[in-house]
This record gives C-alpha cells, sequence and structure tokens, in this order.
C-alpha cells in the first residue's frame, strides 16, 4: 500500500454569513474551556464507491466522478455550516493585565473550515475492515489538522474535513476543535450535513447555539495567567500502542446484561455498563497485577437529561462530566462482573444536578486545564456512545460500512464505543499494549459468556 497524496486543500465558509448575527460571539463554560490543551475530536466514516445521481449524470461527460462528488460534499458543507456558524470562526482571547487573567471564547467571524482532498493509492476498504488491528499510521492520515491542540483555534480552522478516495471507496474525516463541541454535537453535526447532502433544504435539528452558564457566573469566564497554555505535553513520547475494533452482537450484549444484573439481583444495569464491566475484568486480568491494586475506570457521563430542565440534545457544545470508579484488582476478578457493572452504575447514578453544578461552580474559582499527560494513566477511558447516529448518515449513496477515529487524545487505555453496524451491536475501538489486546482476544473468559 502506498501513502496519502494530497491533491487539495481549500477553505470553505458558510453559504450565507451574517455578521450582524446575535450569536456572533460565543463564551465558552468551564466544560469547554478545561479541554483546551488537549486534542480534537476525530471521528470518520468509511463507504463503498458512491454512486450518486451526480455521478451517474457525470459517468456520459468529461467531468469525472469523484470530481463531481468531492464538489458536492464541499457545497454542501458549505450550506450546513449557515446552521453551525462557530465551526466557521476561531478562538479569541482577551486578556486582562489589572488581574492577569486571559479569557476565551468563540468568534464567529467565517473565516472558514478546512477542506481536504486526497487519494490513498492502492488502498481498499478491505485493506481497513480485515486486518485484526487498525492499520493507525494510514487511518490516521485519512485526518486533516493532526497535530493540532484545542487551543490554537486561535489560528487554526475549528473545523477539517477531508475526503479520502480509496481504490474502491472513501473515507470521509472530520476533526472538531474539543472546546466547540462534545461526541452528541460532534454526530450532530455529521447527521445534519448528511442530510443537506441529500438534498434537504432544512436540517432537522437545528443546533442550539447559546451557551448554559450556571446564574451568576460572570462571563467571559477568566483564567489564572499561571495556567497560560503551552504544549509540553508534545515531549512525552507515549509507549507503543495498537488498537484493535471488538465486535459485540446484540445477543451477547444481551447475555452480558443479564449474567450482571441477575448476579447482583437488579434490573438497573444497563448494557453498555455490563459490557464495559466485562472488558475491564478481561484487561485486568491479562495484566496479572497484585490483587491489592487500585484499578480505575474513566467514563464520560452526559450531563444534558441531568440538569433541570435538561438541555436539549441540539445544545451544540460540551456537557459531559468526568467520573471515576476505583476498585481493588482482586476485587474486580473475584468477585463477579456483576459487581464491577453495579459499582459504575452506582458512580454514574451519583452525577446529580447538585454535582454538576458543584462542578461548574468550583472550576470557575479554580480552573483547571487538562492535559494529556493528566489524562493518561493506569485507568481506561471510554469516550463516545453506542447511542449516536453514525450508520444513519447517509450523504446520498448509502450507510458507511465502518466508523474509525484519528489519532486525537489516543493514549494507553482509551476505549472508544460505537454503535456496530447489525442494530442493536456495540464496537469497542480499544487502544492498549499490544500485549493486552492479544491477551484480551486470548481470554476465554472474555469471549465466552
Amino acid at each position: 500500500m502506498a501513502g496519502i497524496r494530497l491533491i487539495s486543500t481549500s477553505t470553505v465558509k458558510a453559504a450565507s454569513h451574517k455578521p450582524e448575527h446575535p450569536t456572533q460571539r460565543i463564551e465558552l463554560t468551564p466544560w469547554d474551556l478545561q479541554l483546551l490543551l488537549v486534542d480534537p475530536i476525530q471521528k470518520g466514516l468509511l463507504f463503498h464507491n458512491p454512486k450518486t445521481s451526480q455521478a451517474k449524470e457525470a459517468e456520459s461527460e468529461s467531468e469525472s466522478e469523484i470530481t463531481l462528488l468531492v464538489h458536492h460534499l464541499r457545497t454542501t458543507l458549505s450550506r450546513t455550516l449557515d446552521f453551525f456558524t462557530p465551526f466557521a470562526g476561531r478562538l479569541a482571547t482577551i486578556e486582562t493585565k489589572d488581574n492577569n487573567t486571559i479569557s476565551y471564547f468563540i468568534d464567529c467571524n467565517n473565516a472558514g473550515a478546512q477542506f481536504v482532498h486526497a487519494v490513498a493509492n492502492g488502498v481498499s476498504v478491505a485493506d481497513i475492515l480485515e486486518p485484526v488491528y487498525v492499520p493507525l499510521q494510514l487511518v490516521n492520515s485519512f485526518f486533516p489538522l493532526n497535530g493540532v491542540r484545542n487551543y490554537e483555534g486561535i489560528s487554526k480552522p475549528l473545523l477539517g474535513v477531508q475526503i479520502t478516495e480509496l481504490v474502491d471507496g472513501i473515507f470521509i474525516g472530520c476533526t472538531i476543535n474539543h472546546t466547540v463541541v462534545d461526541g452528541t454535537s460532534f454526530w450532530h453535526f455529521f447527521n445534519s450535513w448528511s442530510e443537506i447532502s441529500r438534498g434537504f433544504d432544512q436540517i432537522s435539528k437545528p443546533p442550539v447555539l447559546q451557551r448554559f452558564f450556571l446564574d451568576g457566573i460572570d462571563c467571559p469566564i477568566k483564567i489564572p495567567y499561571g495556567k497560560k497554555l503551552s504544549d509540553s505535553d508534545s515531549l512525552i513520547t507515549p509507549p507503543p500502542l495498537k488498537e484493535r475494533v471488538f465486535h459485540f452482537t446484540k445477543e451477547y450484549v444481551a447475555r452480558l446484561k443479564a449474567k450482571a444484573n441477575s448476579e447482583i439481583g437488579t434490573n438497573r444495569i444497563s448494557s453498555l455498563q455490563a459490557l464495559l464491566a466485562h472488558f475491564w475484568r478481561s484487561v485486568i486480568r491479562s495484566q496479572n497485577l497484585d490483587p491489592n491494586q487500585q484499578v480505575l475506570y474513566r467514563l464520560l457521563i452526559g450531563a444534558r437529561p441531568r440538569l433541570h430542565p435538561p438541555l436539549p440534545d441540539e445544545y451544540l457544545g460540551n456537557a459531559v462530566q468526568a467520573g471515576t470508579v476505583a476498585i481493588k484488582a482482586g476485587d474486580l476478578l473475584k468477585r463477579g462482573l456483576g459487581y464491577a457493572a453495579w459499582e459504575m452504575n452506582k458512580m454514574v447514578a451519583m452525577h446529580t444536578e447538585d454535582k454538576l453544578r458543584s462542578f461548574l461552580e468550583s472550576w470557575v474559582e479554580k480552573p483547571e486545564i487538562l492535559t494529556e499527560s493528566s489524562m493518561a494513566s493506569t485507568a481506561l477511558v471510554t469516550s463516545s456512545s453506542p447511542r449516536f447516529n453514525v450508520y444513519g448518515n447517509d450523504f446520498g449513496w448509502g450507510r458507511p460500512v465502518a466508523v474509525r477515529s484519528g489519532g486525537g487524545n489516543k493514549t494507553h487505555g482509551k476505549i472508544t464505543v460505537f454503535p456496530g453496524v447489525a442494530q442493536g451491536s456495540i464496537d469497542i475501538e480499544a487502544c492498549l499494549s499490544p500485549e493486552i489486546l492479544k491477551a484480551i482476544g486470548n481470554d476465554s473468559e472474555f469471549t465466552d459468556v
């Protein structure tokens, strides 16, 4: 397989930008600001060769199918940015010398998103789907803005899209600044773009651009200069890691859920909690740890439905709270699947509205900016959700055949959850050491339920 060949890079602006729009400036919340030093969200979709009505017409003309398709995606992206105006903007700062603070906000100035057209010579859809381990170097090259941290959105695009031609398909890779979106907002944008691409004049779920702030919070939120941002994490050399996608059928997940609930005598453990506990136990089993060593699992918990009144699903921005389960390695393995899943369930249930509000209030008083090194630990960290509408992204030529994530925020223990291709199935994309991934694959307790 050859490498990626760049065809073109251009800037895409919102088609109908209105400078006088009331949301020209969008303030950032603590949930947004804490992510300034980490990487953007990078997710992308793999499709078989498109056969659109536009492409069929092009067959009888001199213009190639792919050229017409790329032009169509570029045009529909521009129209989608009319609804998602922050994505065409930039971060901006205000420095206050009187109290040595700096503030960040989104300037919806329509500076534009990055749009890349590339070709992966000799690469087929099977080259992405069939290997046991994800071909990382190849898949990472399908994404734009690699290596850019969120705070660099002052000068770099907040959104980058790359259309990569394969021998028998295309990959649409999307990179969005994490201070602008969480996973819910990321897929909301992807879903909306696919609607416009299919010919919709309006999107079915317009985004809510107004950010959520507690009453009495002064905006913009001021960050002390002591928190001034640097890229020191770029000096850290990560350990050798591999990625593998594990597929779990609807029936397999149902058996896990039934087993976990039965062991505890409840019906409150969710399918995802049972599956993640099952995966966690296999990871720990493979490491032969001291039974008294504490092991951690960090979950990202959606905050939208936990506030009163709840934030709408269309709320654009970050509304996610991290929570951690801590268990001794020996207890995790000896006390069974139900115990581990129930500990996850209890931790999630603790994240009430009061707890969320307390975090937001305390963060304003004492801002804490996350870094890659502070997130990297012996913990497993799960992001994304099987509830996201991934496979409904039909751009006019059919559903995607797979989803993959880019290299952003990939550290040991990063567990990305996606819905599977089949209804009710779940995929786990695990970034771990080669030794652990191999051991999980050979773990009979993991494969048999």
